[in-house]
């Protein structure tokens, strides 16, 4: 498998207790964020990963070069900022699959990955996004499922609240989603893919239960400190 690591987030929530390093750098009891991440994926059959960066991305390069513990590690530098989508895009052009895992490099989400594979292989989709249970989804928004695990409705953060599912930050998609756009354009993969598209086609969601946290504010990162030990 292939995957490609959003990592070039300006983290402007975090600064107030991480101003020195890119957000997937923040260290986590003395490690940076991003080891944590890739030693999960580590665990599944992960041969290269493509991490795009941008916001002090020399300092991503320094600390794992091309290769971290056998998994090959190439980069995909935003010179400016391109939005999710086109992150994603620009990411692609070092991939060598049209079938690629992707997911936030500020999110630990301790999925199984060989179990997404088969979820993905076997559904007729370009797009599984992997969904977590939460019991309130008001700080993220909501996602809505039918009977057959496609996904049938989005809220916007703050529009929902109670119990239900959350995009959590990790999916497998197929390359072509992306025609009609342009290397270099910047364009949210979210807004202008997935909450366009899912009424003409079937996306689907796979849903977890694993452990998730999302490292983007101050209260969430004191907390995965307090976990890691």
């Amino acid at each position: 498998m292939e995957a490609i690591i959003l990592a070039g987030g300006l983290g402007i929530r975090l600064r107030s207790v991480v101003s020195d390093v890119p957000k997937p750098m923040a260290p986590i009891n003395g490690r940076p964020f991003l080891e944590i991440l890739l030693d999960h994926m580590g665990k599944y059959n992960f041969e290269h990963i493509v991490l795009s960066t941008g916001y002090m991305y020399e300092k991503i390069e320094q600390h794992f070069g091309e290769n971290y513990k056998g998994i090959k590690i190439s980069y995909a530098i935003e010179e400016s900022p391109l939005g999710t989508g086109g992150g994603i895009l620009n990411a692609f052009s070092k991939c060598n699959e049209d079938d690629v895992v992707v997911l936030n490099g500020d999110t630990l989400f301790e999925i199984d990955y060989d179990t997404l594979a088969v979820f993905y292989r076997t559904h007729p989709t370009r797009l599984a996004v992997v969904l977590r249970q939460v019991s309130d989804t008001s700080r993220y928004g909501a996602v809505t499922t039918d009977c057959c695990d496609c996904i049938s409705r989005f809220s916007e953060k703050d529009a929902s609240h109670g119990a239900g599912s959350i995009n959590g930050g990790i999916y497998m998609m197929n390359r072509s989603l992306f025609k009609g756009f342009n290397i270099g354009e910047k364009f949210s993969f979210e807004k202008d893919i997935m909450q366009k598209r899912f009424t003409e086609e079937k996306f689907y969601a796979y849903v977890s239960g694993d452990f998730f946290i999302d490292i983007g504010i101050p209260e969430d990162y004191e907390r995965l400190n307090d976990l890691v030990r």
